[in-house]
């Protein structure tokens, strides 16, 4: 039996629930453990589940018509994670969603969301609350893309998120950041010097 403590107290850190429909909430997702590298998402397959991580990372991204890979999102543990058009909608999926570590992850799928909101307004609320914070995380990241330099986007998400820094490979974390391997590197490089100097 997984520990839920950290779920539960994500749950009270949104909205305090009643023990009942904490009950209920918790009862309609599922434990589920995953292998590193696989694929929770794909595109051209409808997202059917809100993941929440319990433990592990992932990465979700795109692949444009040259090849190349782009960064979306990272989630590690208490970090909540889909492609969100594509599980809000029920259209196919756009995203790819992968393991970067072995995983253990709780999901719900979209049918029985569906219920909780329809059925009871604390669940709702609970569940447009969790879509409010996706909106306004996507709008910073958008907002930081726009007008933060590359290094500066750098320092901030190291400031952020300083120990799952460690954990991203360097190829998706220079993906996400909106710059080359190489320019992650420089920038890394230059920071090492600095501190020996």
């Amino acid at each position: 039996m997984e520990d839920l403590s950290r779920f539960i107290e994500n749950i009270n850190h949104k909205t305090r629930l009643s023990p009942e429909n904490m009950g209920r909430l918790m009862s309609a997702f599922q434990v589920v453990k995953v292998k590193r590298k696989q694929l929770l998402i794909q595109p051209g397959f409808v997202a059917k589940y809100r993941i929440y991580i319990l433990k592990g990372a992932f990465h979700s991204y795109v692949i444009d018509d040259k090849g190349n890979e782009h960064t979306i999102q990272f989630a590690v543990e208490d970090w909540w994670l889909s492609d969100y058009n594509s599980y809000i909608h029920q259209t196919p999926a756009t995203q790819f969603v992968e393991a970067l570590e072995n995983s253990i992850i709780l999901q719900i799928d979209h049918q029985t969301e569906q219920e909780l909101k329809d059925a009871n307004l604390e669940l709702a609320t609970l569940f447009r609350l969790m879509a409010e914070h996706s909106a306004a995380y996507l709008a910073r990241r958008i907002v930081s893309n726009l007008t933060q330099s590359a290094e500066e986007r750098y320092n901030d998400f190291v400031a952020k998120y300083p120990k799952v820094v460690q954990r991203l490979p360097q190829y998706a974390l220079a993906s996400y950041l909106n710059m080359t391997r190489e320019f992650l590197s420089k920038i890394r490089n230059d920071k090492v010097r600095k501190k020996v100097n």
